[in-house]
């Protein structure tokens, strides 16, 4: 199945309380479908998934694929450094109507590559639907490397990954890629990729989507968002997106420790490149 090209790594919106904002996430959810987001990843690193109870973990997938605009596709992040944990937040996410898992590489305790093979497996093995791997060694030490990457594709079931290691983005045999740094996004779709798991897509959906449509434009159009997508990095995901869409008025809350809110030069950058981009009034 096709899982859409731009797909949004949805904020988690909490209120003044820091508890989960399930109205708020909803009218996220409705506003990026309508704004260039083919779907969103849900519980995903921009979630703060890492703070989430199971209990909201899951009921957030529960009620994205409840809430979906007609169409959207709703893919749960089901990661986790515990195989077993993985296992079941995969058949909990699955039983609640995802149509696919994002399963990021085991984190902290270092599987070595027969770890990493059996982990994915016995993940593939708990669902039909499609996983798609999480390679992001700036946060969980560990890199799966293209030769690997192309092992685990034999695995049933294992179609996508969300390759966010730069430096190793290119075409793995078996599998559909998936930039997972905003401005990858253009790289990914010129090797032939399936497109990006982004966050800028909160605030420039529709220009991030008209890079898939319109390949002409494709350079043009990244050289334009190009400023947004270096200020989001301007300290840690997802601080600066919070920010940036506060900026804006929509409701997100604050963010649940260790994670801060953004400081008011970090928030001057993001304020910055929005005013670029012309949307602050």
């Amino acid at each position: 199945m096709s899982l859409g090209a731009i797909l949004t790594a949805i904020v988690t919106p909490f209120d003044d309380d820091l508890r989960v904002d399930e109205e708020a996430f909803v009218a996220m959810l409705r506003h990026l479908c309508a704004n260039g987001s083919d779907g969103v990843v849900v519980a995903g690193t921009t979630g703060e998934a890492s703070t989430l109870t199971d209990e909201e973990h899951l009921r957030l997938i529960q009620l994205a694929c409840q809430e979906r605009p007609k169409g959207a596709t709703i893919v749960a992040g089901t990661g986790s450094n515990d195989t077993r944990h993985a296992v079941h937040l995969t058949e909990q996410a699955v039983e609640h109507g995802a149509d696919a898992v994002l399963s990021v590489t085991p984190y902290y305790n270092k599987p070595n590559a027969r770890g990493i093979r059996r982990h994915y497996e016995e993940i593939a093995r708990a669902t039909d639907k499609p996983v798609v791997l999480y390679n992001i060694p700036s946060r969980v030490v560990v890199n799966v490397p293209p030769d690997l990457l192309a092992e685990l594709a034999q695995i049933e079931h294992v179609d996508y990954v969300k390759q966010a290691n730069d430096a190793e983005l290119q075409p793995i045999d078996g599998l559909g890629i998936y930039a997972g740094n905003d401005d990858a996004l253009a790289r990914a779709l010129d090797i032939g990729g399936c497109g990006g798991i982004c966050v800028a897509s909160h605030l420039v959906g529709p220009q991030m989507q008209a890079m898939v449509q319109e390949p002409d434009r494709r350079a043009e159009l990244h050289e334009q968002l190009l400023p947004l997508f270096q200020a989001l990095g301007v300290t840690t995901n997802p601080i600066p997106v919070k920010a940036a869409l506060d900026l804006l008025g929509h409701r997100v809350g604050g963010l649940r420790l260790p994670m801060v809110e953004a400081d008011e030069p970090e928030r001057e950058v993001v304020r910055d490149a929005l005013a670029g981009l012309g949307l602050l009034s």
